[in-house]
């Protein structure tokens, strides 16, 4: 078995010190560190993605091997950016204003960084404002707004007229998630793109951008 794939394999089983003793080695192998993150640790997460899709693997599972993912990708980093390896895209997350919920979201995040984009997460109890202001400030291409109550999912519908306000609506495709969140309520508020899952949020996140 190639290292790329022993990263993989360990990656999906949560094993946070094999990956990095693993990730450390492919260096000294002389792999790139866009071989390793693209062959090694975001091929590991893609299959847990789809697993987590499938009912096959569930949260705690995806929890740890997003961890793995983060301890590979630390050492990963430096490397990177000196290859001039750009993430695929720009996201902007939040929980809308009023609500507190955040596992969702973070199960989101995951995901999207398992696909090679960079997350901005601004946590939970997110203002219109500010996921405009950051949207501008970071030149990100989708604002995803997650929503876990039916009280707070009118928010959504601020958040898209803040970015209609701001003239930025041609520039970022908006997103939406949560339990009470449909795709009638999505074309209704005038968002872009609903999701149901967290996998599927991160897959649908990549084909806008492309």
């Amino acid at each position: 078995m190639s290292i790329l794939s022993e990263i993989s394999e360990n990656l999906q089983k949560g094993r946070a010190k094999n990956v990095k003793e693993l990730v450390a080695r492919a260096i000294e192998e002389k792999y790139t560190a866009k071989e390793i993150l693209e062959e090694g640790l975001l091929a590991g997460m893609s299959i847990i993605g789809e697993k987590f899709k499938n009912n096959e693997v569930f949260v705690p599972e995806v929890l740890i091997a997003a961890r793995a993912m983060n301890a590979g990708s630390e050492i990963l980093k430096p490397l990177l950016a000196e290859d001039g390896v750009e993430a695929v895209g720009k996201v902007v997350l939040g929980t809308v204003k009023g609500d507190l919920h955040d596992i969702g979201k973070n199960l989101v995040r995951m995901m999207m960084e398992g696909k090679g984009l960079e997350v901005i997460d601004l946590g939970v109890d997110v203002s219109a404002e500010k996921f405009v202001e950051t949207a501008i400030a970071e030149k990100a291409q989708i604002i995803a707004c997650s929503a876990l109550l039916t009280t707070t999912m009118g928010e959504i519908k601020t958040v898209v007229e803040a970015v209609e306000k701001a003239g930025i609506r041609d520039k970022v495709t908006i997103m939406i998630g949560g339990a009470p969140v449909t795709q009638s309520f999505c074309e209704s508020v005038k968002a872009d793109i609903y999701t149901p899952d967290a996998a599927t949020a991160a897959e649908a996140a990549v084909a806008a951008i492309n």
